[in-house]
């Protein structure tokens, strides 16, 4: 079950960035960029594709938790915008960042799939 629910995530995740949004990144318009952090993300394809993923990963968690948990994990992404934020335009610490939410936003999956059944 575990296999398959991070399946479908992997799937939903190659499939908005297959279809190769120009000037779009998943979370913001790069359009109306106007943070350092924001700029990069737009700038640099590979840290497009992370925002992509962590942006589905994130959207399709987060109605599959109890309040509490969600509640939980808003914050978390509040603090982890902070967190990309502080990067402003180092790449390398954009891509640490996106890489450890995007781990994070995994754990989740795995942690719903352990509970089971489905």
């Amino acid at each position: 079950m575990t296999r398959t629910i991070l399946s479908l995530a992997a799937l939903s995740t190659l499939a908005l960035a297959a279809s190769g949004q120009p000037g779009r990144a998943a979370s913001f318009d790069c359009a109306k960029a106007a943070t350092a952090d924001e700029t990069a993300i737009c700038a640099d394809r590979q840290l497009n594709d992370d925002d992509v993923e962590m942006s589905v990963l994130y959207t399709q968690l987060k109605p599959l938790l109890g309040m509490g948990a969600r509640g939980d994990m808003e914050d978390e992404q509040a603090a982890w915008l902070k967190r990309r934020a502080a990067c402003g335009d180092d790449r390398a610490c954009l891509k640490e960042a996106y890489r450890d939410r995007i781990r994070q936003l995994r754990s989740g999956f795995e942690a719903l799939a352990k509970r089971g059944p489905f």
